[in-house]
């Protein structure tokens, strides 16, 4: 509870900074990173709220059922909170604290990020270490997206050989799918792929991020045909330029 006030408090701390700065003119160098994505990724980024927008926020917090997931964004330190158990990875260790034994029933060290790139999609295929090829569209329902695969250099996270596939509207340019590989328990390259509808996407300080998807059951030519669950919703969604201290990422128990 201590760390879902400490986010509110937060969230209404950086809007007062941000109050305060529009009083100060100071001009500062800004160093501008040389982006390697591809022009059509990039004009998707644009369409969800600009790349350097989402460079600019420090803490993303969402709710998924009763779990309450907060990321910092650039050291991608993780805290998940139910009222059962929580989680994290602090930087060096992902750690598990439960209120009664065995009640968390997965692997830490696969979940804890597991929501945050479904849910910070598109924006975290602009990560360092990633390599971009152009794929075939994915046509469904008499509409082709356009697609890219992002593949990652070897040593990038826990699990490099991991793929991912974003498609999206032409005409927009409005993420629609996710096709995404898991290669956490092999280690080894995989050509499966499992496939993810956004359904819908929310305003949230200026990016638009997702608020609920849907996985697909795919036919033999690995198009997508019907929902194969009920859609995952997000809720309580926070975005801040204020920064968490480092303890609240570290494991309650040492």
């Amino acid at each position: 509870m201590k760390k879902i006030i400490l986010l509110l408090i937060i969230a209404v701390t950086v809007s007062c900074k941000n109050e305060s700065k529009k009083e100060t003119k100071k001009v500062k160098n800004v160093e501008v990173k040389k982006e390697n994505f591809p022009t059509e990724l990039g004009k998707v980024f644009e369409k969800h709220g600009g790349i350097d927008t989402w460079r600019k926020a420090q803490v993303l917090s969402f709710n998924k059922g009763e779990e309450v997931h907060t990321a910092d964004l650039h050291s991608r330190k993780t805290v998940v909170n139910s009222p059962t158990y929580s989680l994290g990875f602090d930087g060096k260790e992902v750690w598990l604290d439960e209120e009664v034994k065995g009640s968390y029933k997965g692997n830490p060290t696969f979940y804890y990020n597991l929501y945050f790139y479904f849910y910070a999609m598109p924006f975290v295929l602009a990560d360092d270490g990633i390599i971009y090829d152009k794929v075939d569209d994915l046509v469904f329902e008499g509409t082709n997206y356009p697609g890219f695969k992002i593949s990652y250099k070897s040593n990038v996270g826990t699990s490099p050989d991991d793929n991912y596939i974003v498609y999206y509207n032409p005409k927009t340019y409005q993420m629609e799918w996710l096709a995404y590989t898991v290669t956490f328990k092999s280690k080894e390259p995989s050509e499966k792929f499992n496939i993810i509808k956004y359904n819908s996407w929310e305003n949230v300080n200026g990016l638009l991020l997702p608020k609920a998807i849907t996985w697909y059951k795919k036919d033999e030519n690995g198009i997508p045909i019907e929902p194969a669950k009920p859609a995952t919703e997000f809720t309580l969604p926070l975005i801040s330029q204020g920064k968490l201290a480092d303890s609240f990422f570290e494991n309650p128990v040492k």
